[in-house]
């Protein structure tokens, strides 16, 4: 369609009608009806028959068309092709337009799509699509200027279009990742809110004993946990475990671990059974690259003492009130489902003297770091524990991480980290 009207005018009514498309792309947000947009003024201003945009991605070095009108005005099956090939990929590369007035003349042209669609390219016009960067976002193509070829003013309103759509996708496409992190964010904040409600919400009140637990995921949720389980004979049952690295992951993998526990350990088959049972149960769902460390110990107050198997959790940290001393207990196992054929025996027994306690610390409290890469590491633990074994457990524990903390000196937690202590009081009757 040609015009019949005066070049000044013909300007003045494109600048116009660019400038529609402009208010029209930024008002849109969806990426196809925006794709649509682009293509539909494209093949208006320019009067050709098709119009396809095709978009870059980075992370493939590939372009992939997501939209082509033409051919009644139809969508055709998504095309994705290596970005180094066609005239699409050498303006996508180098920026440069191409303008073709006989397509098949020239060798980088691929007439492959031609047979594929039943279309005849005859003329053709790409304009590289690049956003506020100058980084390239696509390629705008035009097919078959229905008056002889695309002439310079074609190419100067292709050249509009692309900048602009290059911005507006750009635009979209950070829409959309905000939206998808958004997104992201809820999901895990639930996931948190379960999790961190599976976690025993009071203290158990054990006669004779301060007992407490806590817990503070490195990210939105943890690999570990710890669980208090009262048994009916008066007993408690306590578990601290880490399943490995932090996140959803690893979380999942907790919160089974946790209601393994809980179903084996109250079945009252004994800790070492119990253990190689959950060990069994996790083999069955966990890949090779899962494993979880777990310590299992049941409180008898009346006898002061405290039974315990430790599959890879440690260390674990006995304080002997009446010289003032720390053992480590040593670990029975290695951590659960690390290696199937492992059997879990020999459950180990420690009495509880007056204002003795147990100190279990998962790794994230030894491993955090400060900027010079120095982990805060067990002597410091020790020594706390020696000043500070005055104290409530739950106070211990909060000042055990508040030195943690300002040893780190703004380094960020890189593990999760949980804590239980179990703490004779004098009030304790053997």
């Amino acid at each position: 369609m040609t015009s019949s009207l005066p070049a000044d005018a013909r300007r003045v009514s494109d600048l116009e009608r660019l400038l529609g498309v402009a208010r029209r792309l930024g008002a849109t947000v969806d990426l196809d009806a925006m794709l649509a947009a682009i293509a539909d003024a494209a093949t208006t201003l320019l009067d050709c028959e098709r119009a396809t945009v095709f978009l870059y991605d980075a992370a493939a070095d590939e372009l992939c068309s997501r939209l082509a009108t033409g051919i009644a005005g139809s969508p055709i099956t998504e095309i994705r092709f290596p970005a180094s090939l066609g005239i699409a990929g050498d303006v996508a590369k180098t920026g440069r337009l191409v303008n073709l007035p006989d397509a098949y003349a020239d060798p980088r042209f691929n007439p492959e799509f031609d047979r594929a669609s039943g279309f005849r390219t005859r003329s053709m016009l790409a304009v590289r699509l690049a956003d506020h960067d100058d980084a390239t976002v696509g390629v705008l193509q035009l097919l078959n200027k229905r008056a002889a070829a695309f002439d310079a003013r074609d190419e100067e309103i292709a050249g509009f279009l692309g900048s602009q759509a290059g911005v507006a996708i750009q635009r979209q496409r950070l829409l959309a990742h905000f939206a998808e992190k958004q997104r992201i964010e809820r999901d895990l904040n639930i996931a948190r809110s379960i999790q961190q409600g599976l976690l025993p919400r009071d203290r158990p009140h054990v006669p004779g004993f301060d007992i407490a637990g806590w817990n503070r995921p490195a990210d939105e949720t943890g690999g570990d946990f710890f669980d208090f389980l009262p048994l009916g004979d008066g007993r408690l049952a306590f578990a601290i475990a880490d399943a490995t690295g932090h996140g959803i992951g690893p979380a999942l993998v907790s919160v089974e671990a946790r209601a393994l526990f809980r179903a084996v350990v109250g079945a009252a088959v004994g800790l070492d059974r119990a253990v190689t049972e959950v060990h069994r149960l996790l083999c069955l769902d966990l890949p090779e690259n899962r494993f979880v460390t777990a310590f299992c110990g049941v409180l008898d107050p009346g006898a002061a003492t405290v039974e315990f198997m430790s599959a890879g959790q440690g260390p674990i940290l006995h304080y002997e009130a009446a010289s003032g001393t720390i053992r480590e207990l040593p670990a029975q196992g290695l951590p659960l489902a690390f290696f199937p054929e492992a059997v879990y025996e020999g459950v180990t027994q420690v009495e509880l003297g007056e204002g003795d306690m147990l100190v279990l610390l998962t790794d994230g409290f030894y491993e955090w770091a400060d900027a010079t890469g120095e982990a805060f590491g067990e002597e410091r633990v020790h020594d706390l524990v020696r000043v500070l074994n005055d104290r409530p457990a739950a106070d211990l524990i909060a000042a055990i991480y508040e030195a943690v903390v300002c040893f780190a000196a703004g380094t960020r937690q890189a593990d999760d980290l949980t804590a239980v202590i179990v703490k004779r009081t004098a009030a304790s009757a053997a």
